[in-house]
């Protein structure tokens, strides 16, 4: 048995260090995206309920766009801002109140990131730059990224139950293998960015924003 646990380990170690992101992105064809002088980031939705991560996640995305040639209005500015205009945070789950929004704002376009997954190293992203005038999108994104963070966890813990099968005899060992794996598969990761989560977050922002048309022109990079 414990033979049999060793080779599943070592399955495992190997998967543990593998980590990927992906995303596609469409603009309106003719649109010209120079005219935007200014963004506001208004809301990050989803499954991060953390303000200081909605704010982390704001700036990582900032800081790519800015980039592009695009200038902002910082998440947190935002917030205050429509705040005291006694603006409904419900109104945010339109195109029409953020349009609305971008509006008391005075910014020509507005963005919404939304994370509908964050939980055991896995991430799904999704973020759109709507029209003030119009409420039509003008671009949008999505991505999904992968640390594998909770399978590490899992290496990790169960490495441990293995050690102390080979110790003490595999037959506790195994129950407690038993034991990790399902406590770790079955559990939810938190709401703060550990550096391996930060890292892909940037990741998949930086595959997210990669096709959105730049303000300026961009400088060719050397071949």
């Amino acid at each position: 048995m414990r033979t049999v646990w060793a080779g599943v380990l070592l399955t495992m170690l190997a998967a543990a260090g593998c980590a990927s992101s992906k995303a596609e992105s469409q603009a309106v064809a003719g649109y010209d995206f120079g005219k935007i002088d200014k963004i506001a980031i208004v809301e990050v939705t989803g499954r991060v309920y953390n303000e200081a991560v909605k704010n982390k996640i704001s700036d990582l995305f900032t800081m790519k766009l800015m980039e592009k040639g695009y200038m902002f209005i910082d998440r947190k500015d935002t917030k205050t801002l429509l705040k005291e205009q006694e603006f409904q945070a419900s109104d945010l789950a339109a195109k029409e109140g953020v349009a609305k929004a971008g509006r008391i704002l005075n910014v020509p376009a507005v963005m919404v990131i939304d994370i509908p997954r964050y939980s055991g190293g896995k991430m799904d992203m999704t973020a759109k730059l709507i029209d003030v005038e119009s409420a039509a999108i003008l671009w949008i994104g999505n991505g999904t990224g992968n640390t594998n963070k909770g399978l590490s966890t899992l290496v990790g813990a169960a490495a441990g139950a293995a050690l102390g099968a080979a110790v003490g005899g595999h037959s506790t060992g195994d129950r407690v293998i038993g034991g990790v794996i399902g406590g770790v598969a079955g559990g939810v990761a938190g709401n703060v960015l550990a550096p391996e989560e930060e890292d892909l977050v940037k990741k998949v922002i930086v595959k997210v924003v990669e096709k959105l048309p730049s303000r300026v022109p961009q400088p060719v990079k050397a071949k």
